[in-house]
């Protein structure tokens, strides 16, 4: 069963504690990133494990030791183990690239709930992660282990992504390449270089993320940072999104909301039509993302009177389907926080969009 990240949400709220879910999927695709997004939205603790990492047995249930009170030997607890008795969330990350010593003693904690006789506080979860594919050095699964399991394929749309990457601030002109190129989102490890496969950067929604995090501090993507963004997506993509970003020349989304020059808005004119839908994706991309409201410098009223200053400025100035595209972007479903933005801060252009939506 194929899920996206929507789908995954109403799974993990709607599953039963005693039931384990194992999720199969490339890595960098957010699998524990949105497992402790939503558990810690809960208020529960997630616990990750990475099996793959574990030499054997006892790095998962501990060491033994002599209670020399009852004259036996027993198990010291393992560093994560739960001594609150509050339930935890037991992510076992890389399932399938642990030691089958290893996976013979999660048999027991995924069907009693025990580590070496211990058992985990009630309403504990177990949920796993492995990858599939034969790109990766895997262990084959016990079919009895796996047994135990609601088994879900995850495969996060684009938009999933987009709706995150929104939410978390990435640079704004990594979403409007990704909204462009989604094929760039993850990458394709058969079209490597089979004589550096595995040696070789490759997009996919992690290095997107690492990308973001250098880039944002420059204003200008030159040919220095281009050699550091290939170390992290590969040349190929860091090519194309350098060139996609220095050859449209587009006036920034903060350039237009937060200076509202006229200078800015003229720049519009000389650019293509599917170069406007990429201003006016960024627009929404900026507001979307909300990283402008710790800068104590920029006001709402400010970039609500810009936003309606350059719906004016399309509508009168350019063709009929620059702003249909931008009213189209206004949605409940699409865009939740920019329409919001716009009815509590500025209600004149609400009106405005929606007499236009009568027009069209």
């Amino acid at each position: 069963m194929q899920i996206n990240a929507s789908q995954l949400y109403f799974i993990l709220e709607h599953t039963p504690a005693e039931q384990n879910i194992m999720l199969v999927g490339k890595h960098g695709i957010g699998k524990s990133r949105i497992l402790e997004d939503f558990f810690a939205g809960r208020g529960e603790k997630v616990v990750t494990l990475f099996l793959g990492q574990m030499s054997d047995p006892g790095d998962l249930i501990g060491l033994p030791h002599l209670d020399e009170a009852a004259g036996r030997t027993d198990f010291m607890l393992p560093y994560w183990f739960p001594k609150d008795g509050k339930p935890v969330v037991l992510f076992l990350d890389e399932l399938n690239r642990a030691r089958p010593e290893v996976l013979q003693t999660v048999m027991d904690l995924t069907l009693n709930r025990k580590l070496a006789g211990k058992s985990l506080p009630v309403g504990s979860r177990i949920i796993s992660a492995v990858n599939g594919g034969n790109e990766y050095q895997l262990t084959e699964l016990d079919p009895a282990l796996v047994s135990r399991f609601n088994i879900y394929e995850f495969a996060p749309s684009v938009e999933d992504w987009l709706n995150w990457a929104r939410s978390a601030s990435i640079d704004s002109r990594i979403i409007s390449f990704i909204s462009s190129n989604p094929e760039y989102l993850d990458s394709d490890s058969a079209s490597l270089d089979s004589e550096n496969a595995g040696l070789t950067p490759s997009p996919d929604r992690r290095s997107w993320e690492r990308t973001s995090k250098i880039i944002s501090s420059f204003e200008v993507l030159d040919s220095d940072l281009l050699s550091l963004v290939a170390g992290i997506i590969g040349m190929q993509a860091a090519g194309l999104f350098f060139r996609f970003i220095n050859d449209n020349s587009l006036p920034s989304a903060k350039s237009l909301l937060c200076e509202g020059e006229k200078k800015n808005l003229n720049l519009l004119e000389n650019l293509s039509l599917p170069k406007l839908c990429l201003v006016n994706e960024s627009l929404f991309h900026f507001i979307e993302g909300a990283s402008w409201t710790s800068d104590k410098s920029l006001e709402k009223s400010r970039i609500a009177e810009n936003l309606e200053a350059y719906f004016d400025f399309i509508t009168e100035k350019l063709p009929k389907e620059v702003s249909a595209h931008f009213i189209s972007l206004c949605s409940a479903k699409k865009t939740p926080e920019t329409l919001n933005f716009i009815t509590e801060n500025r209600p004149s252009l609400y009106r405005k969009l929606l007499a236009s939506v009568s027009d069209l």
